[in-house]
């Protein structure tokens, strides 16, 4: 008996392109291994339908009676198929409170989930996982948003002319723009009364990584974490630069009997550390998170360390958090909702705990 290969249609909002399988990959299943494949048809999907069909696809709604059914982002509970195999990102091995009806209607029916989060190598690293662009897009969306905030207090700057992730053609018209942008901060500064640019970088991984090829189009000085509290002190630094600084391992946590970090402790008993990102958040314009972060792991950024910034003074200099990690209610505390490429802010009040749209 043929079997049947499903390629479900992403419905979890309009901005989803991505597919499983290419046309290319249908083609190669269909004529080269025998294997029948459905495609739901959809006018949001990168590749059009009509594609899929001269590879040898069926157009169908119907996916019932496929052996796997393959997706992108979560599948609604009222979408899976009974007895059925699924594959996605379902985004539930942390525990994410939000997908547990999913989970729960997985069990019910009888299905098999298939998570590409958790298909890993011998030594346990992921092979599928699309974190570099992550990476890419939350940097764009975090530049927009920073150059949106400053325009709010009334700081023109080159930032305000940058656009959404995906209103740019492709990384490649997005960084070119960016460097456009990068050789007028270099000729002209940034303007009068405003601290320097700091962008602070958590994790070293795919996230953090391509969050970092993104800003490196921009003119930057890399700067150690102990140098942050002296870059606005020091007269002579240029003021027609950014400044990078990348938070490690043993600079965001520490250990919590004596303030020391010790790598394989960490990863051995994550409940005997703190976050050590207080320290450093007075200093920082911008912070990208990029980490992997489980619930036995600290939280970096507290809804305490927030809120201290805001008693310090009316206007601290940390403007916009790029969480790209979007763990809800995880690693950064004022994450407490998802947003979507065509509106990627929110504003969270560190007094009440509550969200407001735009910068």
């Amino acid at each position: 008996m043929n079997r049947v290969v499903g390629i479900r249609r992403e419905d979890k909002n309009r901005w989803e392109r991505r597919t499983p399988l290419t046309p290319d990959h249908v083609r190669e299943l269909v004529r080269d291994h025998g294997v029948a494949v459905r495609v739901q048809p959809s006018v949001h999907r990168i590749f059009p339908d009509v594609d899929y069909a001269e590879a040898g696809a069926q157009l169908s709604e119907d996916l019932t009676g496929c052996h796997v059914v393959l997706g992108v982002k979560e599948i609604p509970p009222d979408k899976l198929i009974p007895g059925g195999s699924h594959v996605y990102f379902s985004h539930v091995f942390k525990g994410q409170r939000e997908n547990m009806a999913m989970l729960r209607r997985i069990m019910e029916v009888g299905a098999t989930l298939v998570d590409y989060e958790l298909i890993v190598d011998k030594r346990g690293r992921r092979l599928i996982f699309f974190g570099r662009h992550a990476g890419y897009a939350g940097m764009i969306d975090s530049l927009w948003a920073l150059g949106q905030r400053l325009a709010w207090e009334g700081y023109s700057t080159p930032f305000e002319e940058v656009r959404l992730a995906h209103q740019y053609s492709g990384l490649d018209e997005a960084t070119s723009h960016l460097m456009k942008l990068g050789e007028r901060i270099r000729h002209a500064g940034m303007p009068a009364g405003l601290r320097p640019i700091v962008v602070a970088f958590t994790g070293t991984g795919n996230v953090s990584q391509g969050a970092q090829e993104v800003f490196e189009r921009l003119p930057f000085q890399e700067i150690e974490p102990e140098d942050l509290e002296f870059v606005e002190e020091d007269r002579d630094r240029p003021q027609n630069i950014l400044y990078k600084v990348v938070l490690d391992r043993s600079h965001r946590v520490r250990r919590r009997a004596d303030g020391g970090y010790d790598e394989q402790e960490y990863l051995d008993h994550p409940d005997r550390y703190v976050s050590a990102l207080a320290g450093y958040l007075p200093h920082v314009t911008l912070l990208i998170n990029g980490i992997f972060w489980h619930p036995d792991r600290p939280v970096l950024v507290t809804a305490a360390d927030l809120r201290a910034l805001w008693r310090q003074e009316p206007q601290p200099k940390l403007r916009v958090i790029g969480d790209i990690t979007c763990d809800i209610g995880g690693s950064v505390e004022a994450t407490v909702e998802s947003t979507t490429p065509g509106d990627p802010v929110f504003v969270w009040d560190p007094d009440s705990g509550r969200t407001t749209a735009g910068v």
